[in-house]
């Protein structure tokens, strides 16, 4: 039955179990679904031709892509302001570039049939993907999300994320998928020995403590959602009645350490509001606490920026604009933040001119912010899903990742779910507690282990209260990021290399 399935349904698998992937991530979190769909991937595209396996891997895309990232016409069709079927036909555009991805794998895999089978299933499949996957968090600025490591983050392979990386996890699945693989074309029961290896590998890596907790004075954190509606946010007559809002429940968490405001929670630029922003500062000093929030500004060239600042008690003697301590944004989302080709592309359509798409780059790595005593590594919404660059900006003296972020684009969509789930990882992989706000949700605290130990529902206007534990130390990935698996994937090729040319010198 299963070569009669293999033989004649190989396409209706592929979109299928493509997209039973979207399954492992939240907020499904059946994370042995993403595991089993790999399998399936490798499983119909084994012993096909170049060109059939790149036809399979690429309907698996669409399958995946197609049910993992169609959250993103929220945005295209509430503040895109395009016709419907023009909004249809961009979205299906991301799906089918996404899928290019995969299909690429698939073909690349299969092109060089001189390399041995256990060397493609078990060598030459999971360096690839990895590979495939690195080009993707590349190119046009990157787009890494869906990455199978994010589905494991509640499974026990989430182990081998402060070691080697979320893309660690991903290496672990890819080689559980081709020794299972391998099991069922060979029927050797011997070949699932890379899978038992790893998991048991898995299982000891999830008893060692690579980080400190500091218990002994865990921080009180009061993160405030405003729960503004995109719409109205940016309306003149609503700047007041938003700034007002967040102060009155601000006011009533003043015994807090750390008070916490959203991405861009001021609706207007830090220039235009040094008094109200002074008031704020004077108010958080005489309780003895801090303050951040997100607050776009206009520098003198006319280049806006997506700032972070922090206010109160944060080393200094007051507030004077610009603010002493403050983060620009750097990885700027492709046409939300900013527009490539922009002279040729905002006249043709409004999407190209959503609100705040003509942002300015801000360093790559900069100083953290201090807030009451603690240092916070900033990752400004779409910025947490890169993890290089998330490490790169934590200190032996930083305490907590902070990202702030804006998910009221992507309204009552799994997006925001995929988003703190990509959060968690980078808490896991650094052993660093993560503090996520948000203005529709969801806003939440993660533990230093990737846990969420509190969190407000969406689309309310609350306080998350919470007192978070600071760590010391640092993990693997911290310390030495991909270099192991960069070092890997070069043996992996290198045996692939080597095997191809024994087995064509043998035939």
């Amino acid at each position: 039955m299963l070569k009669n399935i293999m033989k004649y349904k190989r396409p209706i698998v592929a979109v299928f179990s493509g997209g039973f992937a979207t399954l492992g991530f939240d907020p499904y979190s059946f994370w042995p679904a993403t595991l089993v769909s790999l399998t399936v991937l490798l499983l119909i595209i084994h012993r096909q031709s170049a060109r059939n396996a790149s036809g399979l891997a690429f309907l698996w895309g669409l399958g995946h892509f197609g049910t993992g990232i169609a959250w993103v016409y929220e945005v295209i069709y509430h503040f895109g302001g395009l016709p419907l079927p023009v909004g249809l036909m961009i979205i299906g555009l991301l799906i089918v570039y996404l899928s290019l991805y995969p299909a690429l794998f698939g073909y690349l895999l299969r092109r060089f049939t001189s390399i041995p089978e256990i060397v493609t299933l078990l060598v030459f499949a999971p360096a690839l993907w990895l590979i495939i996957d690195w080009l993707r968090g590349w190119m046009l600025t990157g787009f890494p999300w869906l990455w199978p490591g994010y589905s494991q983050i509640d499974s026990p392979l989430a182990a081998f994320a402060p070691l080697l990386g979320v893309q660690g996890i991903t290496l672990a699945m890819m080689l559980i998928a081709g020794s299972v693989v391998l099991t069922l074309f060979r029927r050797d029961i011997k070949m699932l020995m890379p899978a038992a290896v790893v998991t048991l590998l898995s299982l000891m890596l999830g008893q060692v403590s690579w980080v400190t907790p500091q218990t002994d004075k865990p921080v009180k954190i009061a993160m405030v959602q405003g729960n503004i509606s995109q719409e109205l946010k940016w309306l003149p007559s609503q700047r007041w009645p938003t700034l007002l809002s967040y102060q009155d429940m601000s006011r009533q968490n003043w015994d807090a350490d750390i008070i916490i405001w959203p991405e861009a929670a001021i609706p207007a630029l830090e220039r235009d509001l040094p008094d109200f922003l002074s008031r704020l500062d004077t108010a958080a000093r005489y309780n003895k606490t801090a303050l951040i929030t997100g607050v776009v500004d206009q520098n003198d060239e006319g280049q806006f920026f997506n700032n972070v600042i922090a206010i109160g008690m944060n080393g200094t003697d007051g507030y004077h604009y610009p603010a002493s301590h403050s983060y620009s944004k750097h990885h700027l989302l492709v046409f939300g933040e900013f527009v490539p080709f922009e002279e040729w592309l905002r006249p043709i359509a409004p999407l190209f001119n959503l609100a705040m798409s003509s942002f300015t780059r801000g360093d790559y790595i900069q100083p953290n912010l201090v807030a009451a005593g603690y240092h916070l590594a900033p990752a400004l919404c779409f910025e947490i899903l890169f993890h290089q660059q998330v490490r790169e900006n934590i200190r032996p003296d930083t305490d907590f990742i902070l990202t702030l972020s804006n998910d009221a684009w992507f309204g009552d969509s799994i997006g925001p779910h995929q988003h703190l789930e990509i959060a968690r990882m980078r808490a896991l992989e650094n052993g660093k507690p993560v503090l996520r706000a948000t203005n529709t949700g969801v806003t939440a605290a993660i533990d230093y282990k990737g846990k969420v130990h509190a969190e407000i529902p969406q689309f309310t206007r609350e306080v998350l209260r919470t007192e978070s534990i600071t760590t010391r130390g640092e993990t693997p990935f911290t310390q030495y990021g991909e270099w192991p698996l960069n070092v890997w994937v070069i043996i992996c090729l290198i045996i692939t290399v080597v095997g191809a040319l024994k087995q064509r010198k043998e035939n």
